[in-house]
């Protein structure tokens, strides 16, 4: 079974929340605009909207750890 890990780099996060959007159960913005992450080992069936948040996250904080799993 493979294990996903969320990392944000806190100094690279600029609190756009995006990332809040697309995976609401993983990620929250608060109303000091500092991201919350909610669940730092989130299910596999969040993995996709994983990599979309990475994605579209304007400064690439963020990143899936999975220990090289595809």
């Amino acid at each position: 079974m493979d294990v996903v890990k969320v990392v944000v780099d806190f100094d690279l996060c600029e609190g756009n929340g995006r990332c809040a959007e697309i995976a609401p159960q993983v990620f929250h913005l608060g109303d000091d605009d500092m991201l919350q992450i909610l669940d730092e080992h989130p299910p596999e069936k969040l993995r996709e909207a994983l990599r979309r948040a990475c994605e579209r996250c304007p400064r690439a904080a963020i990143s899936i750890d999975d220990g090289g799993a595809a």
